[in-house]
C-alpha cells in the first residue's frame, strides 16, 4: 500500500515538511489548508514543489461545514467548494476531505445531506476531482462512520466516496469491525492515529494528543485488519495532531511515522494471512533472550575507578582483547567491557559523553534477521571497520546515538568471547557476589523522544509496553515506561526527563545526550549479596531511617526484617504475596549507577514507589562536592 501523512504532523513551514516526509520514504502527502495558506508561494509552486520531492498530492484537506445547511447558507457553501476546486487544480489534488458539519445551523437528516453530497458530486465529476466525506466524533448530527457511509451510498455518485479515520472510529468507541461490510471501492482514503486513553473532551484530545500507529493506546490494528477486509488499496495515511510533535524535528517525526505505517502494515498482514496486501518483506518481531553486555567508554584513570567499583560489586576481569585496550569484566552471566582505545566508535562516545555505557549487546535468535527486520523499519545502521581476528557482529544506532550489538548462538557470533579476548588472572580478584544476570537497563532521554523510543522497541522486539507512571523527582516530573518481554529475558526501562532541574534531566544535560544511566543486576538473595558486598568494600546509596519507619507502618514488615533493611540499605516493595527488593551503588560520573535487585513470588515491577526517595538520596550526593566523579 501507499503511504501518506499530512503535512499538519510535523513542524516547520511547508519546505521543511516536504522535505521530511521525502527523506522518511513516503509516497504522498495530505496538505492541510492552514499548511498551504501560510505559504509564500501559489498553489502550481506547492504542486510542483511536491512532484520535485517525488510525492504526490494524495489529499486537500479540510472543507469544513458543507451539508445539511439552509438557504442561503448551502448555496455559500457550493460556492466556497468551486473555490476550492479551483486552487486543487492548481494544486494537482484530486480528492478533497469534507468532514461532518459542526454548524450550529445545520439540519440533520440523512435524505437532506445524501442529496447535497449527489450534487457535490455531479460538480466534482465536470472537474475531474473526488470528495471523500468523513465522520468526525464531535460532528453535529454525524459522528460515526456507519452514518457517514450510509450518506455516501445513498448518494450513489462514483465521485463521492467514504474517509475513514482511525482516532474518529475508536475514540468513539464504535465497533471497528462495522467497516468490514463496507465496499473497498467506495473507501477513497483511510487515515490512522492513535492516541493514549484519556478521558477528556473529544476535539481537545483529538486536536493535542493523537500519535503515531502504535504508540497508544487505541486497538489501531483491529481498525486496520478491518480496513483490509473491504479490499481497499488506496493510501495510509497519518493525520496526528500533537503539541509536542509540532514542537519536535520535523525528520525525527517523520520517521516515526513511517516506521509506524510500515510496523502496522506488517502487524495486520500476519494477523489476516488471506487478505492480500502489499506488506514490506521482513521477519517477525524478534525473540531477544537478554542483554549480552554492556560496554562503557572510558579514559585509562576512569576505568581504574571503575575497576574498584566492579571489584566491589563481586565482579573479576576475566579477559583482554586480543589487539585493543579493551577489558572485559564478569560476574554469573552478566559481561561488562571497559573501552579505553584511542580509536573507534567507543573513544568518539567518550569524546562527546565522557565516561558513559556506549553499546548494548543483545543476545537475539538470530542477529542477521534482527538487522533486517530493523532495517525495514527505518532503523540506522552501524558499521565500523574490523581487526584481524575480529567478528563482525551485526549492529544498528539505538537511543542517544549508542550502539545496539546483536549476538546469537547459530551464526557462531557467541563464539566473540574466547576469539576476541584472551582469558587473564585478575591478581585482586574479590569474591562473587551472587549476582547473576542483567535484570534491566535504564535508558534516560528528554521526555519528547519517549513516543520514538518505545515504537522503535516494540516495533523491532516482541516485547510490550506497560502504562507510563510518574516518578517524582525533588526538581520535578520523570516520565517512566517499561519496555520488557512476556518471560522478563528483555527488560528496559525508558525515563523521560521535561527538565535538566531533575536526576535524570541533570544525566542528559551533563553528559551531553547519553542513554543509559543505570543498569540492574539479579540476585536470587540479596541479603548474601550484600553481606557479600559489603566485604568487598562495597559502598552503598545511603536511605535516610525516616524511609524505614515508613516503611514499617506501611506493610506491618517484621521489626527484624526493617532493621535488617535499614542495615544494608535495602529498599522493599509489596504487590499482594510479591515482593521486590532494591539496592543501589552511589552515583559516579554525571550520575550514572548500578542497582542490585531480588525478585519474590513473580514480582513484575521495578519498585517504582521507591524512586522518589532514592532520587532524592542520589541527588544529595550529586550535589555534595565532596563526593568525588569516578
Amino acid at each position: 500500500m501507499r503511504t501518506s501523512i499530512a503535512t499538519v504532523c510535523l513542524a516547520g513551514d511547508l519546505r521543511e515538511k516536504l522535505a521530511a516526509i521525502a527523506a522518511a520514504g513516503f509516497d504522498g502527502i495530505e496538505i492541510f489548508e492552514q499548511d498551504f495558506i501560510a505559504f509564500d508561494g501559489g498553489p502550481r509552486e506547492v504542486g510542483q514543489m511536491v512532484r520535485d520531492h517525488g510525492l504526490e498530492t494524495s489529499l486537500f484537506q479540510p472543507f469544513r461545514d458543507f451539508e445539511g445547511l439552509p438557504e442561503p447558507l448551502r448555496s455559500r457553501a457550493f460556492d466556497r467548494m468551486e473555490r476550492k476546486f479551483d486552487l486543487m487544480e492548481e494544486l494537482g489534488a484530486n480528492l478533497l476531505l469534507v468532514c461532518s458539519s459542526v454548524h450550529p445551523e445545520a439540519l440533520g437528516g440523512i435524505d437532506r445531506m445524501a442529496d447535497d453530497f449527489a450534487e457535490l458530486g455531479e460538480r466534482a465529476a465536470k472537474r475531474g476531482l473526488r470528495v471523500g466525506y468523513e465522520a468526525l466524533a464531535w460532528g453535529r448530527h454525524v459522528w460515526d462512520h456507519r452514518d457517514a457511509w450510509e450518506i455516501v451510498r445513498r448518494a450513489d455518485h462514483p465521485s463521492i466516496g467514504l474517509i475513514l479515520d482511525s482516532f474518529h472510529t475508536l475514540a468513539r468507541n464504535i465497533p471497528p469491525d462495522t467497516i468490514r461490510s463496507i465496499p473497498g471501492d467506495r473507501i477513497f482514503f483511510v487515515q490512522l492515529a492513535d492516541a493514549p486513553k484519556i478521558e477528556m473532551d473529544l476535539v481537545y484530545w483529538s486536536r493535542h494528543f493523537r500519535n503515531m500507529p502504535g504508540e497508544g493506546d487505541l486497538d489501531v490494528v483491529r481498525f486496520m485488519r478491518a480496513v483490509a477486509a473491504t479490499g481497499y488499496d488506496g493510501p495510509l495515511s497519518l493525520e496526528v495532531f500533537n503539541d509536542q510533535f509540532r514542537g519536535g524535528s520535523p525528520r525525527t517525526i517523520a520517521v516515526d511515522g513511517h516506521r509506524s505505517l510500515v510496523y502496522l502494515i506488517d502487524q495486520v498482514s500476519r494477523l489476516e494471512p488471506d487478505i492480500a496486501l502489499s506488506a514490506p518483506s521482513m521477519p517477525d518481531r524478534i525473540d531477544c533472550d537478554g542483554v549480552a553486555f554492556v560496554e562503557f567508554a572510558a579514559s585509562e584513570p576512569e576505568a581504574i575507578e571503575l575497576a574498584r567499583l566492579l571489584r566491589s560489586l563481586g565482579f573479576r576481569r576475566v579477559g583482554r582483547h586480543i589487539s585493543k585496550a579493551v577489558e572485559l569484566w564478569q560476574q554469573g552471566e552478566i559481561r561488562i567491557v571497559v573501552n579505553t582505545d584511542s580509536e573507534g566508535f567507543a573513544h568518539s562516545a567518550y569524546i562527546a559523553h565522557g565516561l558513559n555505557i556506549c553499546d548494548i549487546g543483545l543476545s537475539v535468535h538470530d542477529a542477521e534477521a534482527t538487522v533486517a527486520r530493523a532495517r525495514a523499519l527505518d532503523a540506522a545502521m552501524f558499521h565500523q571497520p574490523v581487526g584481524p581476528g575480529e567478528l563482525e557482529i551485526p549492529a544498528i544506532r539505538g537511543v542517544g546515538g549508542g550502539i545496539l550489538h546483536f549476538i546469537d548462538r547459530t551464526s557462531g557470533l557467541a563464539a566473540v568471547w574466547k576469539t576476541e579476548f584472551r582469558p587473564i588472572e585478575d591478581d585482586e580478584a574479590s569474591s562473587p557476589a551472587g549476582l547473576t544476570r542483567i535484570d534491566h537497563i535504564a535508558q534516560t532521554m528528554n521526555y519528547e523522544e519517549m513516543l520514538t523510543w518505545s515504537l522503535f522497541y516494540v516495533s523491532l522486539f516482541r516485547v510490550d509496553k506497560q502504562p507510563m507512571v510518574d516518578v517524582v523527582d525533588p526538581g520535578g516530573l520523570v516520565r517512566s515506561q517499561a519496555i520488557e518481554a512476556a518471560d522478563g529475558g528483555l527488560r528496559l526501562t525508558l525515563n523521560g526527563a521535561e527538565t535538566h532541574r531533575t536526576f535524570a534531566g541533570r544525566f542528559i544535560a551533563d553528559s551531553f545526550g547519553s542513554s543509559v544511566q543505570h543498569v540492574a543486576f539479579e540476585t536470587r538473595d540479596i541479603f548474601a549479596a550484600a553481606e557479600a558486598l559489603a566485604a568487598d568494600g562495597f559502598d552503598p546509596l545511603p536511605i535516610p531511617k525516616n524511609y524505614y519507619d515508613d516503611l514499617a507502618a506501611r506493610f506491618g514488615l517484621d521489626d527484624d526484617l526493617v532493621a535488617d533493611l535499614r542495615k544494608r540499605n535495602l529498599l522493599y516493595d509489596q504487590v499482594g504475596a510479591a515482593s521486590f527488593l532494591q539496592l543501589y551503588s552511589r552515583p559516579f560520573g554525571d550520575g550514572i549507577f548500578f542497582e542490585i535487585v531480588e525478585r519474590r513470588g513473580g514480582y513484575a515491577g521495578y519498585g517504582g514507589p521507591n524512586a522518589p526517595y532514592r532520587v532524592a538520596a542520589q541527588a544529595r550526593l550529586m550535589r555534595h562536592p565532596a563526593i568525588p566523579k569516578i
